[in-house]
Order: C-alpha cells, then sequence, then structure tokens
C-alpha cells in the first residue's frame, strides 16, 4: 500500500469513525443514566433518516438544513418512548433488567414494522443535494463532503454536549442523576424529568447521524440494525456510560474498519471491528474507558 493510499484510507476511517461515535454517544448517554441498553437506538437513527428524506421530498428543502429539524424530531421520539414505554419497565418488580430489555427491543420490532408497513420495505435515497457526490481533493486525498459535513457535526455535538454537561443546571442535574440517582431527590431534583430529557437528548444526538447518513446513504427500515449493531460495539469498546469513550471508541473503530477494508475483500471489513472489540472484552471488559 502507498502513502498516499494509506492517508485515503486513515482519512475516510477518520470522518466514518467520527459519525459512528455520534451514533453511539446517545447510547451511552442513556445507559450511563440508567443503566438501560436502549436496543431501539437504532431504530431512531432510521426515524430521522425517514425524517429528512420525508421533509425533502414535500419542501425541497435541502437535507443539511433539516439536520436540526431531525434532531428535534428525534427529542420528541426519545422523550416519548421514555414516557410512554421505558418508564412502565423500570417499574417491574422482578427480573426488572429483562423487562428493560424487552420493552426496547419490542419497541424497535414496532418501528421497524411500522416503517415497512407505511414506508415499504424499498430502498430510497435523497438526490441532487448540495453536498451530494461532490469531493474535496487535498494533495491527492479525496475526502467526500457528505462525510466531511458528518465529522463536523460530530464535533460540534460533542463539544455542545461538553458545554451542556458541565456549564448548564441541567447537565449537572444530569451527572448528579448519574452518580447517585437516589441522592438527587433529596436535594429536589425530579428523577422522571431528567431521565425524559436525557431520553430526548440521547435520541437527539443519533437523530443528527441519522440525518447527516440521510445525505449519502441508502434509507431502508432496517438501516437501524446495521448502524445499531455498530453503536452497541463502540459502546462496548469505549466503555457503558462513557461519553469520552464513544468518541475515542468510534474513531478507533472507523479506522480500523478502513483498514481492514483495504486489506480484505469489502464484504469482510467487519473482520477487524468484532476483532478488535473481542480482544478489547478479553483483557479490559469494562471498555477502554468504563468504570464498570
Amino acid at each position: 500500500m502507498t502513502t498516499q493510499a494509506l492517508l485515503q484510507v486513515l482519512a475516510s476511517g477518520l470522518l466514518m469513525g467520527l459519525i459512528y461515535a455520534l451514533i453511539a454517544v446517545g447510547l451511552s448517554l442513556i445507559f450511563g443514566l440508567m443503566d438501560v441498553v436502549n436496543f431501539a437506538h437504532g431504530e431512531f437513527l432510521m426515524t430521522a433518516m425517514y425524517v429528512v428524506f420525508g421533509m425533502f421530498l414535500f419542501t425541497a428543502i435541502d437535507p443539511v438544513l433539516l439536520v436540526p429539524v431531525a434532531a428535534a424530531a428525534l427529542f420528541v421520539v426519545g422523550a416519548a418512548a421514555y414516557l410512554g414505554v421505558v418508564r412502565f419497565a423500570m417499574r417491574a418488580k422482578a427480573n426488572q433488567g429483562m423487562v428493560q430489555i424487552f420493552a426496547t427491543f419490542g419497541l424497535a420490532t414496532l418501528m421497524q414494522g411500522a416503517a415497512q408497513y407505511f414506508l415499504t420495505p424499498d430502498y430510497r435515497s435523497i438526490g441532487n443535494s448540495w453536498l451530494g457526490g461532490k469531493t474535496l481533493n487535498l494533495a491527492g486525498v479525496f475526502l467526500p463532503w457528505p462525510q466531511i459535513f458528518g465529522g463536523l457535526v460530530s464535533i460540534a455535538a460533542f463539544g455542545g454536549l461538553y458545554l451542556l454537561m458541565s456549564r448548564t443546571d441541567f447537565g449537572k442535574a444530569l451527572e448528579a442523576t448519574r452518580e447517585d440517582q437516589g441522592a438527587v431527590a433529596l436535594v429536589g431534583i425530579d428523577r422522571n424529568r431528567v431521565f425524559a430529557l436525557g431520553w430526548g437528548l440521547g435520541a437527539a444526538l443519533v437523530g443528527l447521524a441519522g440525518a447527516v447518513l440521510a445525505i449519502f446513504y441508502y434509507i431502508h427500515p432496517q438501516v437501524g440494525a446495521t448502524f445499531g449493531l455498530i453503536a452497541y460495539v463502540t459502546v462496548a469498546l469505549g466503555g457503558f456510560g462513557s461519553v469520552f469513550g464513544a468518541l475515542a471508541a468510534g474513531v478507533i473503530v472507523g479506522l480500523v474498519e478502513a483498514l481492514t477494508a483495504a486489506l480484505l475483500p469489502p464484504a469482510m471489513k467487519s473482520i477487524g471491528i468484532y476483532t478488535l472489540y473481542l480482544g478489547i472484552v478479553f483483557i479490559r471488559p469494562s471498555g477502554l474507558f468504563g468504570k464498570l
């Protein structure tokens, strides 16, 4: 492999890794807040992609401008999922963990089935967008503008999340609830309200990722399963509940995937990711930055 080819692979892997990190961070945030793994996370991403696709069809507004709209829509979806499903699953008297798993898995199945029924299983894509098909040439390294945009959105989202967590009252309440759910009630923090907003925030983050992916990736009811699996691996690799771990692990997953695709047939590109993950599980089961 030549130096230029290696730089091309690394640059492509870095950009996709930032998008993977953005997909995974909401999942990690929710787990750190409530110790609940959201098995409908991929379907949230799928919903965001359809939101962007539908609004593009009906309004002809470019997907780039629809990114914040998708995030806002998914905030509502995430909060509704907590209030309508997860809140009741958390009240289970026995086997609460299994009840939560099956509740979110059932929600995922419902969302995917509804998408197939109402939107058909057909593959769809957005054409004629501002960034579609355009690339940036940096000394012979070609970077697609949709992935560049996705990387910038991811960096901005992580920066905004850091400021939210460290500089706002809600962020401090969120962090306090992550540390001790029981103690926060003693200081007047409504735990259920924090949980609902936390689910909304986690869904909004994956909504950003879904909106970005809609610009250059096929949209179909099963698309969430593909990226959802990568998100679970990324969160487990970085450490469940670690926001910084999701960022670092996302970049690592993107780079490993790109290098594997360059060395092996593209259909086998996931081998490198899962080999790395299994290695980390054996050496450090809590993940790179986890505390479990």
